[in-house]
């Protein structure tokens, strides 16, 4: 379901894959190629949601924000299963796993991954090409040549997924 809130309706680019069961209301910006997946929510009712090109939102993840703090999500950026992402900044081709929190002011710098089930706290910035994780989220290493293949193998299979997955809801 996708509406307007406010007088404000969701901006998604036709190239973007939204399935049938996501619900996006208000001033939300979906970027090319970018894929929302099954039971997501993404609620531009409080500020501005911008979500780059390439970006995945995996399943059950939800989206929002405190007053006047925008969620950004730059390009190329895999938000895992489960995910909630709260008035943060979020950079470039960097990986949010599975049921993390991160929440308002906070900063995850590009290339960088937050490991599954972690909690990055108001305003804490995590580095770029860094893993992080634990509750709270705590910098554990650098990021290895196989790590960036590894993020940029499950940026471009959600990129394709979403493709196939887009031909099939409109051949119906």
């Amino acid at each position: 379901m996708i509406c307007e809130y406010n007088g404000k309706t969701p901006n998604i680019h036709n190239t973007a894959f939204i399935a049938n069961d996501t619900v996006i209301t208000g001033d939300v910006s979906i970027g090319s190629d970018s894929s929302v997946w099954f039971k997501t929510v993404i609620r531009g009712d409080v500020a501005p949601v911008y979500i780059g090109n390439e970006v995945n939102i995996q399943d059950l993840s939800m989206l929002h924000q405190s007053p006047n703090i925008p969620l950004i999500i730059e390009d190329g950026v895999t938000v895992g299963h489960q995910v909630t992402l709260h008035s943060a900044k979020i950079k470039k081709n960097a990986l949010i796993g599975m049921g993390s929190i991160i929440l308002d002011g906070a900063e995850i710098g590009e290339q960088a991954f937050i490991g599954a089930g972690s909690l990055v706290p108001p305003g804490k910035s995590i580095p770029p090409r860094t893993l992080a994780l634990g509750r709270p989220a705590k910098v554990v290493r650098e990021l290895t040549e196989e790590d960036y293949k590894e993020l940029d193998r499950i940026r471009t299979s959600y990129v394709e997924k979403g493709k196939a997955y887009k031909i099939q809801q409109y051949d119906k």
